[in-house]
């Protein structure tokens, strides 16, 4: 097994990619996530509280760290969605989707 040098990372990108498919994947997670956690924190004074809150304990006070943290911990998750499947469910019974053609 390798050794795992210390890093300032944490949790470790290794790590995280294990949760998600892909690195774009990861950062647009991540992402969407801090912009949530932001909102969050921006409304607490107001007392809407239609935002969820962080998922963790975190010693961060940064939405994006505070975003990784979750996803490493298995409290944030993804659902890929089939751009195919909406073409499907939007034709007609008995009718296939026409092909597009190259003008």
């Amino acid at each position: 097994m390798s050794e795992r040098h210390a890093s300032m990372m944490e949790p470790p990108v290794e790590d995280l990619l294990e949760r998600v498919d892909s690195k774009f994947t990861l950062v647009s997670l991540a992402a969407m996530r801090g912009r949530q956690i932001n909102s969050y924190f921006n409304q607490l004074g107001e007392g809407l509280g239609s935002i969820v809150p962080p998922q963790v304990t975190s010693v961060s006070r940064k939405p994006l760290s505070i975003s990784l943290e979750e996803i490493a911990a298995g409290k944030i998750t993804y659902t890929r969605i089939d751009p195919l499947a909406d073409l499907d469910a939007e034709a007609p019974e008995g009718v296939e989707p026409e092909p597009e053609q190259a003008g």
